[in-house]
């Protein structure tokens, strides 16, 4: 399929690369030109100099940026260069508000749109092992799955426009408590003189599992905490969940508890730091 890729980031390098190594033609563009000319060298695709260069005659185009107002000016870009049977898929964790204006002004265009935040970090994205969540018109899903499958281990169509953000939300507010938790399970561990890998070979096997156990405990015992997904982001990612519940009378006394802590992460420095640094302000408070 003749594709295009917008955003390069930690997770656009990836998935973009995964899109040519499937024999898609991949065009790619990047605000920060040595980002694309990495991908180029690295990957068989065309670096371009502009979005409307790079979504020229695309069937797909694919989104992967920071938040709303990125994803909002770039698809402002794409609209003007992007043809009728089209459809843009927006990777970016940004707001259903938003999702379901852009899919509302693209159909007007004759352009498919697709909200489609992903799920699994840096390593999931390097991986091809990406839960993506679609909302949006069940043919657009379908006509984007078998190029989404180059990276995506599940893509599940949840519901219309928004729907994909709103399911992000639930994702980020399950994981702030899980991080929170494992957090304070760690930390007691390791104040109470426990060997922390006999700890986590005996837990890990029982109902306490979870990814970030996994993945995170012991790097999290370790103060390591240089990994893909940032406390910047991930408060970014509250503030969305949060907003909606407001707007839905949902209830999340732990979503907005664990989003505090991780100001008091960013305070310490800390914005860029995995989100498995929640344990750090437990260390620092000792």
């Amino acid at each position: 399929m003749k594709l295009a890729f917008l955003g390069l980031g930690v997770m656009g390098f990836p998935m973009a690369g995964h899109l040519a190594q499937k024999g898609h033609d991949v065009s790619v563009f990047n605000r920060t030109v040595t980002k694309a000319d990495a991908w180029s060298k690295k990957y068989k695709g065309r670096e371009c100099a502009s979005p409307a260069e790079a979504v020229a005659g695309a069937e797909i185009v694919f989104m992967c940026l920071g938040d709303d107002p990125d994803v909002a000016k770039m698809a402002e870009k794409a609209a003007g260069a992007m043809e009728k049977g089209a459809i843009l898929v927006d990777h970016t964790t940004a707001s259903p508000a938003l999702a379901r204006r852009l899919a509302a002004e693209f159909a007007e265009l004759g352009i498919g749109f697709v909200d489609a935040p992903v799920s699994g970090g840096q390593a999931g994205a390097e991986n091809g092992r990406l839960s993506i969540m679609c909302g949006g018109e069940a043919a657009h899903v379908e006509k984007a799955r078998p190029a989404m499958q180059a990276y995506g281990a599940r893509i599940v169509h949840i519901g219309p426009p928004g729907a994909g953000q709103l399911c992000k939300a639930v994702n980020q507010i399950c994981i702030a408590g899980t991080v929170q938790g494992l957090s304070e399970g760690v930390h007691f561990a390791q104040r109470a003189g426990l060997d922390i890998e006999r700890v986590l070979e005996a837990i890990s096997g029982g109902a306490a599992q979870s990814w970030q156990m996994d993945n995170r405990a012991r790097t999290m015992a370790a103060d390591e905490f240089d990994f893909g997904f940032a406390v910047d982001w991930m408060r970014k990612d509250l503030r969305i969940a949060l907003s909606e519940a407001r707007e839905n009378g949902a209830r999340l006394p732990v979503a907005a508890l664990v989003d505090q802590f991780y100001g008091d992460v960013q305070a310490m420095g800390g914005g860029r730091w995995d989100t498995s640094s929640l344990i750090r302000r437990l260390k620092d408070a000792d």
